[in-house]
């Protein structure tokens, strides 16, 4: 059993692009944020435009990863999952530096990270940013940078864990789907099983049963037995 999550809304309890964005790129990131919103333009395209509209100082930028928090019960899930032999990965259609530095700044500094690749460079005396897909997870049919479904293929069994629209896709391939807001009515109008969580602390306790069900009787216990 491997568990990939999603990091934005996730893990975070904000979308730590959109902290970034709203506070050092041009206005201009609203409008291509729209344009995607309206399906106009996929999220690898729209998170090129956007970072490229970010104006600030590598040290600026830290300072304010570090005021992003993280699910509370988050450390403790790793905690159980370590202990259960359960690996976790991030899988994130987010930036890899941000989520890196996020985690770092709440002392978890092992957890493997896919994610869009962010690079700087000086141009004219400032910093220039760029995104790049993560190169196990391009060539997403739905326009994302990363594509999930292509990092879990072929794993057996997994995990999903969720909540918004960059998960949409993959929760439909998962073995098992944990899901939340966007992604909890996704799964919902869609006809696709999943389990509800509140956050971290409440999932730790879903998966103990879910894995406990796995040793017991060889299958993931059904969602109508787990509170």
């Amino acid at each position: 059993m491997q568990v990939f999550s999603d990091f934005d809304g996730t893990i975070s309890i904000q979308d730590v692009t959109d902290i970034v964005l709203s506070h050092f790129a041009d206005p201009e990131w609203e409008q291509i944020e729209q344009k995607w919103k309206d399906g106009l333009i996929g999220s690898a395209d729209c998170m090129r435009q956007q970072i490229a509209l970010i104006h600030a100082s590598p040290s600026e930028l830290g300072a304010l990863l570090d005021t992003v928090a993280i699910d509370p019960g988050f450390k403790s899930f790793l905690d159980y999952c370590r202990l259960a032999g359960v690996p976790v990965s991030v899988v994130s259609d987010g930036v890899d530096h941000f989520i890196r530095h996020v985690l770092l700044r709440n002392g978890i500094h092992d957890l493997p990270v896919i994610a869009n690749r962010l690079s700087c460079r000086l141009v004219d005396g400032r910093e220039a940013y760029a995104l790049s897909p993560a190169p196990r997870a391009t060539g997403c049919l739905s326009g994302s940078g990363v594509c999930k479904c292509q990092v879990i293929w072929g794993i057996e069994p997994h995990i999903f864990i969720g909540d918004g629209r960059s998960d949409f896709c993959v929760s439909g391939m998962a073995d098992l789907v944990f899901a939340k807001d966007k992604l909890a009515d996704y799964c919902t109008d869609h006809g696709i099983p999943f389990i509800g969580f509140a956050d971290f602390t409440d999932l730790r306790s879903k998966l103990k049963t879910v894995l406990t069900g796995i040793a017991r009787q060889g299958r993931v216990v059904p969602q109508s037995q787990i509170a």
